[in-house]
């Protein structure tokens, strides 16, 4: 943990009722959810943060590792003094951080949405060298493209791992522009997910028992073997499928993740037992 200025996270926000907070993925921002509150925003309490380097929260200037604390310390200065519970959805690295928040809050979250959430230091824990090695070689690129200012190169390695051979391609070269922008915090964001080393068997039992976790089963490897060791760990947890979204889909299938997410934050006490294990 480091001992950061006073910086308060940017936000969104809309609607009224139990708080919920929204933590999006790299390259993104607080925008990627706009859908998601509109559905949402009639019985909660909404706010998405945008994370160092989004929106306007000032970008990460601390001569140290970023850390997954100093990531959750910053989304909770959007929450609401008043707030004595809160539901926690977040994506990619998004949920990383949901889980570390989760975890500093305790008891006053009530319920946790992972969207393939990517603590990729659980692969070296656990021995998933494969995985993790895939992990460090995207982590290595943009690590050392980032550093040399190249950040176009980095980008286009980013972009098709995530979304697919061909995604930068397809890119229109303004898009091209603000995507290589949009990376620059992800230099530093490689520090948390790798340096943090809370083992499995402690999330289990610091997260939320009323826990979603959705992943695209044909999702990529290091997201796969990732959702195995969680499966694994914390069994209590609902587990769903989506075939076909892809890692990204939060922001490209709306449709198929908002439903999900939704009625999960609907659900009452008690009810997570009911709720099926997968979706097609």
């Amino acid at each position: 943990m480091n001992n950061l200025p006073t910086i308060k996270a940017d936000f969104l926000e809309a609607g009224s009722g139990p708080m919920v907070m929204l933590v999006h993925s790299s390259v993104s921002g607080a925008r990627q959810w706009r859908r998601l509150m509109d559905d949402l925003k009639d019985e909660f309490h909404v706010r998405a943060v945008n994370l160092f380097g989004y929106g306007g929260t000032p970008p990460w200037s601390i001569g140290a590792p970023q850390s997954l604390d100093d990531q959750a310390r910053l989304v909770e200065t959007a929450l609401p003094t008043n707030a004595d519970t809160v539901c926690l959805v977040g994506h990619s690295f998004g949920g990383s951080i949901a889980m570390k928040l989760a975890a500093r809050l305790s008891g006053r979250v009530t319920r946790l949405v992972l969207l393939e959430t990517n603590p990729f230091y659980l692969l070296e824990q656990s021995g998933r060298a494969d995985a993790f090695a895939e992990a460090m070689d995207l982590r290595n690129c943009i690590k050392t493209f980032g550093a040399l200012g190249e950040w176009a190169t980095a980008a286009e390695r980013f972009a098709d791992y995530w979304g697919g051979a061909g995604s930068w391609q397809q890119m229109p070269a303004e898009r091209r522009k603000a995507f290589a922008e949009a990376l620059k915090p992800n230099y530093f964001e490689w520090d948390a997910v790798m340096n943090e080393t809370t083992p499995v068997e402690q999330w289990a039992q610091l997260l939320p028992s009323s826990t979603l976790l959705v992943c695209d089963p044909n999702t990529v490897f290091p997201i796969r073997e990732i959702t195995a060791i969680l499966r694994r760990s914390c069994p209590g947890w609902t587990y769903k499928e989506i075939a076909g979204g892809g890692h990204m889909a939060p922001l490209t299938r709306p449709d198929l993740i908002n439903p999900l997410v939704r009625s999960f934050l609907r659900l009452q006490p008690g009810d997570d037992r009911a709720a099926p294990t997968h979706a097609s």
